[in-house]
């Protein structure tokens, strides 16, 4: 694994120059909930922060931040090949003007298309990060494992140049793509999520009622959601009073998205609350009791982080990226892939015990704590473009 050693920027660089980061992301939202506070970051330590994605609803608050914003045409939906064409010569026309040092290309598509581009326009220095491996690699079914196939010949393409750099939110992800030969562990990183703002996402105690149940996420089948009204259903059948609460905003390109008629028919029966949007996820969570989050596949999800810094119980599946934040019995209980009778059994313990929500609380805020920061990440991420920009000092200092 790529081991980081700290360099102050002024010994990797040119007084006279700073070094230069390009974020490539497909959503201006996505880069806003988990990228922007890294790049605020990075940008305080000297260097001179470009992003390049599909402006949509943040553009002024990306660049209040004095960031250059590039609007972009990717799309990660859209299969069309002449789309998709257009799309890598925009991005190699994007880095041939920027010139950056360093081309930080998260999720799948900026990571095989951002890696193409990369190498036509040979950008020195490529961070691809993984935001979990998606539904492409979960799933035995005969279409399912054609398209894994098909991926991971992309992602080899991705990472034959010796200037890139694979970065994995969890460590059964890089154990995946390793044993399928797309990385190898000497151009690889580990870096545990976004991080957490342990200043923002603080212990509150619980507000009194009936126990309320928060599932945030995007409103997509993906996150687990269909487990989760059905959840709803036996812990009520039962008799058991609680509040279970979605909130986030609808994904409509997303192939598993639930329509807002869906959504608002729930929330007619009384079997699920759907908030929508919520802003302030600080709030959100202060007026929860239990935070769950039965999912599909994850990288390391922030949901849960939020929660466990906030000192509450979380319920999550037992796949990669949730087993880096939830113990079982200690900050909260895993539970087996889309089984709703097994969520349901959880959050019942959960809901009946309030010494055992304090308990795990208590634990899961330590953990965060301890290992789960932004400072924790931010250091990592910073190391890794400070030995990447001594590498190319050197190169370039050999020629």
């Amino acid at each position: 694994m790529t081991t980081v050693e700290s360099q102050s920027v002024s010994e990797t660089m040119p007084a006279t120059s700073k070094p230069r980061v390009l974020f490539l992301v497909t959503e201006d939202w996505y880069f806003c909930l988990h990228r922007l506070s890294l790049a605020k970051a990075v940008r305080d330590q000297g260097y001179d922060i470009v992003v390049a994605t599909r402006v949509r609803e943040h553009g002024a608050q990306i660049s209040a931040e004095g960031f250059k914003l590039i609007n972009i045409k990717l799309s990660r939906s859209s299969w069309n090949p002449f789309r998709n064409l257009a799309a890598i010569a925009e991005l190699v026309r994007i880095y041939r003007e920027e010139k950056p040092d360093i081309v930080h290309q998260i999720a799948m598509k900026p990571i095989v298309y951002g890696s193409w581009a990369a190498w036509i326009a040979a950008v020195p220095g490529v961070v691809n990060a993984f935001a979990g491996l998606g539904f492409v690699f979960e799933g035995k079914e005969f279409p399912k494992r054609l398209l894994r196939a098909v991926t991971v010949l992309l992602l080899k393409t991705a990472f034959a140049r010796k200037a890139t750099v694979g970065m994995f939110e969890n460590t059964d992800d890089l154990k995946e793509l390793e044993s399928r030969g797309v990385v190898t562990d000497r151009r690889t990183i580990v870096v545990r999520g976004a991080g957490v703002d342990e200043n923002l996402f603080v212990p509150v105690p619980e507000a009194p009622g009936d126990p309320v149940i928060l599932l945030a996420s995007r409103m997509v089948f993906l996150k687990g959601i269909g487990e989760y009204v059905e959840a709803s259903k036996i812990v009520r059948a039962r008799g058991i009073r609680a509040r279970f609460v979605l909130a986030g905003r609808r994904d409509p390109e997303n192939p598993t998205s639930i329509s807002e008629k869906q959504l608002q028919d729930w929330d007619a029966e009384g079997v699920v609350e759907w908030w929508g949007q919520r802003d302030d996820m600080p709030g959100a969570i202060a007026e929860a009791h239990i935070v769950a989050l039965p999912s599909w596949t994850e990288g390391l999800p922030r949901a849960l982080l939020e929660a466990a810094s906030s000192a509450r119980p979380v319920v999550g599946t037992d796949i990669p990226g949730n087993r880096e934040i939830v113990i079982d019995g200690q900050n909260g209980f895993m539970v087996p892939l889309r089984n709703p009778q097994a969520l349901a059994e959880a959050l019942i313990k959960l809901i009946e015990d309030p010494g055992l929500r304090r308990r795990m609380g208590e634990c899961g805020r330590k953990m965060v704590v301890e290992s789960f920061t932004e400072r924790r990440v931010f250091s990592q991420v910073l190391g890794l473009y400070q030995t990447m920009l001594a590498r190319q000092a050197d190169r370039a200092g050999g020629e």
